[in-house]
């Protein structure tokens, strides 16, 4: 399969079945800078992050240098963007990391990562219906005096955020933008109240030291971490809807990971000031995931902090509705492409969504969030608790995805513009591919290691190795798929990554008299 795909003057390759029909295509002019920023940034839930990751990572790994691994992990990622946004430039596919991967090393390996996306960006999606459920519960039963089963706001929720699937994006992110944009001001308001009111070690910047990087911890804090920059890589799955994809999607994705890095940097280093860098890890073992309200609601007071419990919910339905987008569109380009059956890759008629996809998202939410409940006997305080397992577990495979994908993503770079003749002239950006490329995998490899860690399980426990596994045997199963289809039917798997290319090739040929 040839890598020089960005061509818009060539006919489709011999054998290549290309699209029928408005259908399928994704709708585009649909949103600018700021709605795709906007979507991308809801992903990030940056409440859910500051009130759960970074309390966690504080309480159970021990590092009190957090803020400096959100600034290394914002260079690793910026490193990662340059080749990931200039391969943007040539590749327009709702498909994004799987298309990249299989411009680069061929539609073999994009099979492969395209089942590894659907799987990690759904892990992460019904994941985020733990923590909402339990959260919202906690609400009802404090201000409305109502016993609430976690799974019953859950499945709401997931009913709701399948029919804001099938309208338009734009709209969602105008009515979740909002929310967004109070949610980061509220945060900030925190800060400046740390800042203004620190602890017994008053405005230290201990927590920058790389000093407070040493111990066993690190390589685990950094997985923790990571997954607080998930969102900014869907930028590329949007492509299709904007005027000017070349354009918008590398702006929107530099501007979401440095946006992401200064805020969580500045946000996690406010916690160390409240609490004083020597209090920090005991506190934060202490108050676990109710930290930042317990020092809101001592400089800030209970109103506002009961706003910023009502924020945290809307925050985390903002991330799922994001990432239940951004499985739709997988779910369409693999349709699209033969990796799915065809009825994937259609849009909706009315709002130009991919509809099946969406459903398809929905479905997968209600099962797995009735099977944790159905083994739900115990507690949803205790640590043990389904409702918090459906949290933890899917949110690690869905960060283990993303990071592997990350790091393949990395390698396709430099090898589709070497074999493009372009490598003299991409030098930099290929060296920084490279460099983002084996920080990943190190990223990974940690990730992997200490995975019964991440997910609360012994040293013992068989889920440090059968949780990751659902990870590469996506990946196995997609490769096979692949290669199937390699040897069975090599027009499907010469399309694989080519997605509305083909369809608008197919457009031109229509027009040429």
């Amino acid at each position: 399969m040839t890598t020089d795909s960005s061509s818009t003057n060539r006919a489709p390759a011999a054998g290549i079945s290309t699209f029928k029909g408005k259908e399928r295509a994704l709708r585009a002019d649909r949103l600018g800078t700021g709605g795709l920023l906007l979507s991308v940034l809801a992903a990030t839930a940056p409440l859910m992050v500051v009130a759960g990751v970074m309390p966690t990572t504080f309480a159970v790994m021990g590092i009190v240098g957090q803020p400096l691994l959100f600034v290394v992990l914002g260079a690793v990622l910026i490193l990662f963007s340059v080749g990931y946004a200039e391969m943007s430039r040539h590749v327009h596919n709702a498909g994004a990391f799987y298309a990249y991967i299989s411009r680069g090393l061929g539609g073999t390996a994009g099979a492969g990562a395209a089942l590894v996306a659907l799987v990690a960006y759904n892990s992460l999606q019904v994941g985020i219906y733990g923590i909402f459920g339990f959260e919202v519960s906690g609400l009802l039963a404090t201000y409305a005096d109502l016993e609430v089963a976690w799974w019953i706001p859950a499945l709401v929720a997931a009913l709701v955020v399948g029919v804001l699937g099938l309208l338009k994006i734009d709209v969602n992110a105008k009515v979740l933008g909002v929310l967004l944009v109070i949610e980061v001001l509220l945060v900030v308001v925190f800060d400046i109240a740390a800042v203004a009111d620190p602890g017994k070690e008053g405005l230290s910047l201990h927590a920058f030291d790389p000093d407070t990087l040493t111990g066993a911890g690190v390589g685990t804090a950094l997985c923790f971490c990571i997954a607080a920059f998930l969102g900014f890589e869907q930028a590329p799955v949007y492509a299709e809807e904007t005027s000017r994809p070349h354009v918008l999607v590398p702006r929107v994705m530099f501007l979401a990971v440095a946006g992401v890095a200064v805020f969580f940097a500045l946000s996690s280093w406010a916690l160390t000031v409240a609490t004083g860098p020597a209090a920090i890890v005991p506190t934060a073992q202490e108050q676990s995931a109710g930290l930042l309200f317990f020092l809101t609601e001592d400089r800030l007071g209970s109103t506002f902090t009961d706003v910023l419990h009502v924020l945290f919910v809307t925050g985390m339905f903002a991330a799922m509705l994001s990432f239940h987008n951004v499985v739709a569109r997988y779910a369409f380009a693999m349709g699209r492409e033969g990796l799915l059956p065809a009825a994937f890759g259609r849009t909706s008629g009315t709002s130009g969504a991919p509809g099946t996809g969406s459903l398809l998202q929905t479905g997968i939410a209600v099962v797995l969030v009735l099977a944790f409940a159905l083994t739900d006997d115990k507690p949803a305080g205790d640590p043990t608790a389904p409702v918090l397992h459906l949290f933890t577990w899917g949110g690690n495979i869905g960060a283990l995805g993303v990071i592997v994908l990350m790091a393949i993503a990395s390698l396709s770079v430099v090898v589709f513009f070497v074999r493009r003749g372009a490598a003299g002239a991409q030098a930099w950006r290929l060296s920084t591919s490279a460099v983002a490329g084996i920080a990943l995998v190190i990223i990974a490899g940690y990730t992997v290691k200490d995975f019964d860690v991440l997910v609360g399980a012994g040293p013992d426990s068989a889920l440090r190795w059968v949780l990751p596994g659902v990870i590469g045997l996506a990946l196995v199963v997609g490769l096979v798929q692949g290669a199937v289809l390699r040897a069975r039917a090599p027009e499907t798997h010469a399309r694989i990554g080519l997605g509305n290319e083909a369809f608008q090739l197919e457009k031109e040929a229509e027009r040429t008299p």
